[in-house]
């Protein structure tokens, strides 16, 4: 599979864009875009709860541990850069 613009493949796994929109009743992803993956959580965006959430979100999706899942860019921001080590190419529910 090759990487899309969403998506790229590092040494050690992925990163992938996100668009995070935080304060939803229920965590979800929301749609498969051409630039990022927009996903709703269900934390706020309060002293990095949301961020919390989003790392927790984005390991089970991809079914690795929290501690393989780091922000890399844009922790302040609603895009945000994830990275996800450990895997080659993103979950299928997410192509």
């Amino acid at each position: 599979m090759a990487a899309s613009d969403w998506w790229s493949a590092t040494e050690t796994g992925i990163t992938m864009s996100i668009r995070a929109t935080p304060g939803a009743k229920q965590s979800a992803v929301m749609e498969v875009g051409p630039d990022h993956v927009r996903i709703r959580l269900a934390a706020r965006a309060v002293e990095g709860q949301a961020n919390a959430a989003l790392v927790a979100f984005v390991a089970k999706l991809c079914g690795v541990r929290k501690s393989a899942v780091t922000i890399r860019r844009g922790e302040t921001s609603r895009i945000k850069l994830v990275a996800v080590d450990g895997i080659d190419a993103p979950p299928p529910t997410l192509t």
